[in-house]
């Protein structure tokens, strides 16, 4: 990289000699290391510099497609359109597809329809099924790269997933749950949205697995495809409450908290210990009337900022870089965000 650089340049951001940046290129010895660090900063600094002055008018249009609840989709969303204007001095602008639920065949055409039209990036929540998958490898062959998030698409030619380690959120839900509901032999009921998405069923694998290796004495019921949706969520969650009446926790994976919260007060039932995912509006309220007890939360506006780069990478405007998954946050009554 030194090579980009002229030597006047790399001392004059450095704040030492033309001579002392010839020795330390050179390794020629006789330069402190504190000096010789200096130097090396002063070249990153210049490297930070040029890239920035690249990336000065570069546009980028991009699209977000979601199936999700309509609330999760709003939050990612507000995320999205919070995080472009920190990505200056390139200018985004977005797209949005969103719906609650959209056939396998509307999602394909979706992609379908971007891909005619161009686009630089798409950023994607999608079912795990071989027709997404290769609606996918498609874009990615129109040199239009992938980034799923919140569920991941692994077979397909994403670029990269951004978002929750799901299984080890689903392992934390079970050592939230174990540990207050005690050694006593209990039942949880586990909600997803549906066993579509890869995401949700990481996070049921993580807590089945967490459940049976930690607190064996707990029993799992599980009901899905009511799509997070309050009114097909709470319909389903009473149908469970009917058939076990043991039930006395939740693991909510796929959302709907209001409707299932409702649907054990219908019955007349308590949850004694209740976890979901995501501090949206519904959870955050939930949670300061004490509903439930605690969400399994990440950073929305990061996973954003992580995509963008990601597709900027794509087309050269950003250097390679290493991306981990979004730690996993409990919040609480206690510590929910501003």
């Amino acid at each position: 990289m030194s090579r980009d650089f002229l030597v006047k340049e790399i001392a004059a951001q450095a704040g030492v000699s033309v001579a002392t940046v010839d020795r330390v290129l050179n390794q020629r010895g006789g330069v402190r290391s504190l000096t010789q660090q200096r130097v090396t900063e002063a070249i990153g600094d210049l490297a930070a510099q040029t890239r920035q002055r690249a990336l000065v008018g570069r546009r980028f249009t991009i699209d977000l497609v979601m199936e999700a609840p309509a609330r999760f989709s709003a939050e990612v969303r507000a995320a999205l359109e919070a995080e472009l204007p920190m990505l200056q001095p390139a200018v985004f602008r977005s797209r949005f597809h969103l719906a609650e639920a959209l056939p396998e065949s509307a999602m394909i055409e979706t992609l379908e329809r971007i891909r005619n039209r161009g686009s630089h990036g798409v950023i994607l929540k999608a079912p795990d099924v071989p027709e997404v998958a290769a609606a996918v490898d498609r874009l990615a062959a129109a040199f239009i790269p992938v980034v799923t998030i919140a569920t991941d698409l692994p077979h397909a030619r994403r670029r990269a997933y951004v978002g929750i380690d799901n299984r080890a959120a689903g392992e934390t839900a079970a050592y939230l749950i174990g540990e207050w509901l005690g050694p006593a032999p209990s039942r949880v009921l586990v909600t997803l949205s549906s066993n579509r998405f890869r995401g949700e069923e990481e996070r049921e694998v993580g807590f089945r697995q967490a459940l049976r290796h930690d607190y064996p004495w707990v029993s799992v019921s599980e009901v899905s495809e009511g799509r997070g949706i309050d009114r097909e969520t709470g319909a389903l969650v009473g149908e469970a409450l009917a058939a076990a009446p043991d039930i006395v926790a939740v693991y909510s994976v796929g959302g709907g908290n209001r409707a299932i919260v409702a649907a054990f007060a219908a019955a007349g039932r308590a949850c004694r210990v209740f976890v979901g995912h995501d501090v949206d509006a519904d959870n955050a309220a939930l949670l300061r009337a004490r509903r439930i007890s605690a969400v399994l939360h990440h950073e929305l506006r990061q996973d954003m900022r992580t995509a963008c780069r990601h597709i900027m990478v794509a087309h050269g405007a950003l250097p390679e870089f290493a991306s981990g998954l979004s730690p996993v946050q409990v919040i609480t009554p206690f510590n929910l965000p501003g």
